[in-house]
């Protein structure tokens, strides 16, 4: 199989600042334009660290630097496999984005499943899920009391007649200061019912926004070097546009990763057994582990049990 290279993805690795140009890369492609058996990985053309910018124009099965075939393996040769900034978005197309950590270190590629990564995006879904999670959460702990509940005596205050005044039979009416709330608010559950499948579509939109916005990073890990704050406040300050962040780990949170990030307002982090639409809408940038990439897939690939 053949790999078609269209001219816009040469654009954009002569924009970056790659230490190879379109020439370089065109030396491994026939004269066709497509990639021959003979096309030699992406790790040997850009030696050392690849910018940070690069990262946010593309966005994990696994091509990593030490990988011993020194090509791509033959199933990722195909032209939905490589999408070009200017991508259509919604087509179902896998995406290949690069993967790097906390130091910036080019740790190959991974390939995100395009019917998770790239659906079309729905607005209307999207308000149903937030609003079904707003709901879901309240506590619904509001109570008020009624006239059995309120404190007071159940005699009649005056008798029936004879003395000119309203006719009352107790002291405890919603009308009276320190009597009962009619109609008030009682503890209930505000929760509204959303199907399942619903639900993991907004969570599908919700990654498919990310990735083509490019505010979706790949992690080949969440290790820190250590539990002080300004690691994260540095990386934090290296990223552009990046008002918020989510990191997503794939099982329980790192404890330095927690004590580094617990004292940042704008930094906070999710096992990826909680990420959820609304945790990604108040975050402008979301940050994935590899593990938690495999994680969410493998989640939306299980069948919806009912």
């Amino acid at each position: 199989m053949a790999l078609s290279i269209s001219r816009r993805v040469l654009r954009a690795f002569r924009s970056s600042d790659f230490s190879f140009g379109p020439a370089s890369l065109c030396n491994a492609l026939n004269f066709n334009g497509s990639v021959g058996d003979s096309l030699p990985s992406l790790q040997s053309l850009v030696p050392g660290k690849v910018p940070f910018d690069v990262y946010r124009k593309y966005s994990t099965t696994i091509l990593t630097p030490n990988s011993s075939e020194g090509a791509f393996p033959s199933h990722l040769l195909s032209s939905k496999h490589v999408l070009a900034p200017e991508r259509e978005i919604g087509l179902y197309q896998d995406l290949v984005i690069p993967v790097t950590n906390f130091a910036n270190e080019d740790k190959g590629f991974m390939v995100l499943a395009g019917d998770v990564f790239d659906v079309p995006i729905r607005k209307d879904i999207i308000h149903r899920v937030v609003r079904w999670q707003l709901a879901k959460r309240q506590q619904g702990t509001h109570s008020t009391k009624n006239l059995s509940e309120v404190s007071g005596t159940g005699r009649k205050p005056w008798p029936q007649k004879g003395t000119g005044r309203a006719r009352h039979g107790t002291l405890r009416g919603p009308q009276f200061r320190g009597g009962c709330a009619m109609h008030g608010p009682r503890p209930r559950s505000h929760a509204i019912k959303l199907n399942k499948k619903v639900r993991r579509l907004g969570l599908k939109v919700a990654l498919s926004a990310r990735a083509a916005e490019g505010k979706l990073l790949i992690f080949d890990d969440m290790e820190v070097p250590s539990h002080k704050t300004k690691n994260i406040v540095n990386y934090a300050n290296q990223m552009e546009d990046a008002k918020k962040l989510l990191l997503v780990d794939g099982g329980s949170i790192n404890e330095k990763l927690k004590l580094a990030t617990q004292n940042v307002h704008y930094v906070n982090v999710l096992p990826a057994i909680g990420l959820n639409v609304y945790s990604i809408l108040l975050h402008d940038t979301l940050v994935m582990s590899r593990e938690a990439v495999n994680r969410i897939v493998e989640r939306m690939h299980t069948p919806i049990s009912r």
